[in-house]
């Protein structure tokens, strides 16, 4: 398993709460939605390649 480094992330409130919802609802923990949207946004952008950085979390199916 990959070694996981900790940090302090200070976000506006409003933000949070849409991003505990959200985490809610693909039936994630925060961390891991967190962590999710920044792989899927960097292999996006071109700075994460496929397989780099661990396998992270699977995608979930889109909600009905």
């Amino acid at each position: 398993m990959s070694e996981r480094r900790p940090f302090l992330l200070r976000v506006d409130p409003e933000v949070l709460s849409a991003l505990e919802r959200w985490a809610r609802d693909d039936l994630r923990s925060l961390n891991g939605q967190i962590e999710f949207l920044l792989r899927r946004l960097l292999r996006d952008a071109g700075r994460l390649k496929e397989g780099e950085g661990g396998p992270g979390p699977p995608p979930r199916p889109p909600r009905r």
